[in-house]
């Protein structure tokens, strides 16, 4: 599933090459996506022009002129291509083509869990599940003293808690596992034992974590690429995500002993991290 970086990436990309532009026609090819496309979309839509983009959690928002704003969700395996013409033929997961006056954006989803719908942008912050969301990571209250304030009422294991959108949003399984690494925290320890020092750390190395990748294009496993089509490249960078049995950054274990990266599952997720530099 694209994650807070992969999102920001395909979000950059529409600010920059379709910038605010007008909506000219939408063509629903499959509107059975997570959420039914609303029928009415190209009637409210077209003619509008874009005013701006944001992120919320895994969310794009794109802001339009008559107060209305898309709602766009990549789901497991969404993903977006920005083009100048609309390919002929679509291919069969181009679920969504939107024309503008500056370029096609194209939704394509093969599994067909995110969604295209839109809301009145006065309205949004009031809809599930935006009215539930903790603050972004790279928001001035996500601190060390906020994030010891919830973790003290969490008896849950640090990864799950980092996995809460309630709490933090947009931080997903990879770059929750590539943070508790940087901050040298092992993601089995309950997230109430977690001192504000190490909240401090682990702030700090969320956002360092999720810069980067946003810097390298996100994470590029199984479907995402970038609207141009390309692969991110922060996998190659993983420290511990997907690496079991390996050694860590700078590591001076003898693997042979130590076994390398471990594998576990926390709150049904695949996690990963060093024992000899996680505690």
């Amino acid at each position: 599933m694209p994650e807070m970086p992969e999102v920001e990436t395909i979000k950059n990309a529409l600010e920059r090459y379709i910038g605010k532009a007008k909506i000219e026609d939408i063509i629903v090819r499959n509107g059975h996506l997570r959420r039914f496309v609303p029928g009415d979309i190209k009637q409210r839509l077209c003619g509008a022009f874009i005013r701006g983009y944001r992120r919320r959690a895994k969310y794009i928002l794109i802001d339009l002129s008559n107060a209305l704003s898309i709602i766009w969700h990549m789901g497991m395996s969404g993903k977006v291509l920005i083009c100048d013409q609309a390919p002929e033929p679509p291919d069969k997961h181009d679920h969504i083509l939107v024309r503008t006056s500056a370029g096609w954006m194209i939704y394509n989803d093969a599994r067909r869990f995110g969604f295209f719908t839109y809301a009145e942008t006065d309205c949004l912050d009031r809809l599930s599940p935006f009215d539930n969301m903790g603050p972004e990571p790279f928001d001035n209250t996500f601190d060390d003293a906020y994030l010891f304030s919830k973790f003290q009422q969490k008896k849950i294991p640090v990864k799950a808690a980092l996995l809460d959108q309630r709490i933090v949003t947009g931080i997903g399984n990879i770059y929750a596992s590539e943070a508790l690494f940087r901050a040298g925290i092992s993601p089995l320890r309950p997230a109430e034992n977690i001192s504000r020092p190490e909240c401090k750390k682990l702030v700090a190395a969320v956002r360092e974590t999720l810069q980067k990748a946003i810097d390298a294009g996100g994470s590029s496993l199984r479907d995402y690429k970038k609207p141009d089509g390309s692969l991110g490249y922060f996998q190659n960078l993983h420290c511990v995500y997907n690496k079991t049995g390996q050694k860590c950054p700078q590591c001076t274990c003898d693997v042979l002993k130590t076994g390398g990266i471990k594998k576990t599952i926390i709150a049904g997720r695949s996690s990963f991290y060093c024992p000899q530099k996680q505690k």
